[in-house]
């Protein structure tokens, strides 16, 4: 029972990264309360005491580093949240897609307006004798009106084209939060690797010194000497690398904000852990329901219907209304009377345009239809590949999670295994090569933590991202 106690508290602290900082209180904190089960157990006369002591302690300890590690989560977080912001504000492909669904939006008064107005001026160079007067000069104005609907089914076309754009700017918007949140953790994947690396090598030099004295002593080998120094010489290396990818990272990480180069990311000293909401099935409907995607597929399919229902309407006669004004000059004539003589002539007309030849409406109402169709089995391939990939995510997202169940034990174990290698190697000189394994397992083990912490959430981003969120 005592040993399932520890393993619980070490499985739950393990959760949370530790500064050095917090590792001073939380160490001040265990002398503080291990001192008073001492006293207790003076005074009662018993060791009986020791298990709910400890379990208290543990308790103690856990409370006390989940509240000084939370305010440092929430600020990571609402740092990120700010970094998106910036990305979406600043970002030149989604500035792009943008301005593309703005002048969509423009085609609509376009296509929705009526024909110009017609006017017309002509003056006669041989004057048309009249009753009253000869014709000097004409004057024409006509307008000309679609057939009724054609206009707005032109109009629902443009809408439904620049609905699509609109999509199409919130799925690059989509996915560039989900490569800055993927960056952001890449980061500090490499963060804490380069933190691990640099702890390992002041263990590995406090190890370095134990050796020298015991090959002083006469109880080692210079063998055991050469043995750190290649691991050291294999940290260091490592060390360098990470630095170099820490580099890359963040310059990848300000050019998807569109910022300096060398602007300072704010990197926390443990990682948040995100989680799925909702179920699988409820994931699928919500990629089924608001990909962007495949929202975009829906905006086509329809501006295709509306297409083909605009040119069944084109198939139809147009009307034009006009009024012409003709200008009469005077005879000198007396026999006309003041009033007729030279009057000016007026004619109002209407007519319509007729549609003989119906064959290139006709192909137009065909392309539209069987282009619907394309889209709509487009729709079902993206929707396929959708899934697929979701299925992989999910998976991945599973796998992370159990990734960091595993690997908190393992540490845990590996820990306490190096603290009694430690203390026997201390008091007689051996085991040193299982010093050096375990050590390197440590390694190995928060390395995978990290990793495990990062791959979580990042999964986690890219399925709310195929969800349009």
């Amino acid at each position: 029972m005592r040993t399932k106690n520890r393993k619980n508290s070490l499985s739950f602290i393990g959760r949370i990264i530790i500064t050095p900082f917090h590792f001073l209180c939380v160490s001040l904190l265990s002398l503080f309360l291990r001192g008073l089960k001492k006293v207790i157990v003076k005074i009662i006369g018993f060791n009986g005491f020791y298990k709910p002591i400890f379990l208290f302690r543990s308790i103690i300890i856990s409370t006390f580093v989940l509240l000084i590690s939370f305010p440092n989560r929430v600020n990571a977080q609402y740092e990120l949240n700010r970094y998106l912001v910036t990305a979406a504000q600043n970002n030149p492909g989604v500035k792009s897609k943008f301005s593309a669904y703005m002048a969509g939006m423009e085609k609509v008064p376009q296509v929705g307006g009526l024909p110009d107005l017609s006017f017309a001026f002509g003056y006669f160079i041989q004057p048309v004798e009249t009753r009253v007067g000869p014709q000097r000069a004409k004057l024409s104005i006509a307008q000309t009106f679609p057939w009724f609907g054609l206009l707005s089914s032109r109009e629902d076309v443009a809408t439904a084209r620049a609905e699509g754009l609109y999509e199409a700017f919130e799925e690059s918007k989509s996915k560039l939060y989900f490569e800055v949140k993927s960056a952001y953790f890449d980061l500090y994947f490499v963060e804490k690797s380069i933190d691990i690396s640099r702890e390992n090598i002041k263990i590995l030099n406090t190890l370095l010194q134990l050796t020298l004295i015991k090959i002083e002593s006469g109880s080692a080998s210079i063998v055991d000497d050469y043995r750190v120094e290649m691991e050291l010489n294999d940290i260091e290396n490592q060390l360098v690398l990470l630095q170099d990818t820490k580099e890359e990272y963040t310059v990848r990480f300000n050019r998807l904000l569109n910022v300096s180069d060398s602007l300072n990311v704010f990197i926390p000293d443990s990682l948040w852990q995100e989680s799925l909401i909702l179920g699988k099935e409820a994931l699928i409907d919500s990629i089924e329901t608001n990909n962007h995607e495949l929202k975009q597929i829906d905006h086509r399919i329809k501006a295709w219907e509306d297409n083909a229902y605009a040119a069944d309407k084109a198939y139809s006669p147009n009307i034009q209304i006009g009024f012409d004004y003709t200008f009469v000059g005077k005879y000198d004539n007396p026999a006309l009377t003041p009033e007729a003589n030279g009057k000016d002539a007026m004619f109002a007309r209407i007519g319509i345009s007729i549609p003989l030849y119906g064959k290139k409406y006709k192909g137009l109402i065909r392309e539209s239809t069987l282009q619907a169709e394309k889209e709509g089995y487009a729709k079902d391939d993206k929707l396929n590949k959708l899934n697929i990939v979701f299925e992989g995510a999910y998976k991945n997202y599973n796998d992370a999670v159990r990734r960091i169940s595993l690997f908190q034990k393992q540490y845990s174990l590996a820990s306490r295994s190096l603290d009694m290698l430690m203390e026997k190697y201390a008091t007689d000189g051996r085991n040193f090569v299982e010093v050096l394994r375990i050590q390197r397992k440590m390694l190995e083990y928060d390395l995978k933590l990290d990793k495990a912490r990062a791959d979580v959430n990042a999964a986690v981003a890219f399925i709310y991202y195929l969800s349009g969120k």
